[in-house]
């Protein structure tokens, strides 16, 4: 039997809800067999994907939530991040790593989770803000022995 792997959370805008986020995907990834580089790798990439739609998106906006979706499709781990901003187009982030930006702070978060994850794909959420979709490739999830 193979076991499904998914979960969703909807959290506020507060910076201290990644740390609630990060804890139930821990113990996901764990769950699902991924090796502890990946882990540490897509925590970083959903530390910086919560963080941008809190900042960003949301602008810290106590009434307003982000959705984190998690699940495992084939050998890929996919999240998705939906904020409830007013919308994002990645492409005029400018290259942190151009000479002229190699002092900013803007535009590492993407950067980071460009270089962590395989697949990186921004979209507008149903509700109007953006979602990022995550993929990480591994071997697929552990199944429960039968009886």
């Amino acid at each position: 039997m193979t076991v499904d792997y998914r979960f969703h959370l909807a959290v506020g805008s507060r910076f201290e809800n990644i740390e609630l986020v990060q804890v139930v995907l821990k113990d996901c990834l764990q769950r699902i067999g991924m090796d502890d580089d990946a882990q540490h790798w897509v925590d970083l990439a959903v530390r910086e994907a919560l963080a941008n739609a809190i900042k960003h998106g949301n602008l810290q906006h106590p009434d307003k939530q982000v959705q984190v979706d998690l699940a495992v499709e084939g050998d890929d781990l996919v999240i998705r991040v939906e904020d409830e901003g007013v919308g994002f187009d990645p492409s005029l982030v400018e290259d942190p790593l151009d000479e002229v930006n190699i002092l900013r702070t803007n535009g590492r978060g993407i950067f980071y989770m460009r270089k962590f994850m395989d697949d990186i794909t921004y979209s507008s959420g149903p509700g109007g803000g953006t979602m990022v979709t995550l993929r990480k490739r591994f071997a697929g999830p552990k199944t429960e022995p039968s009886d």
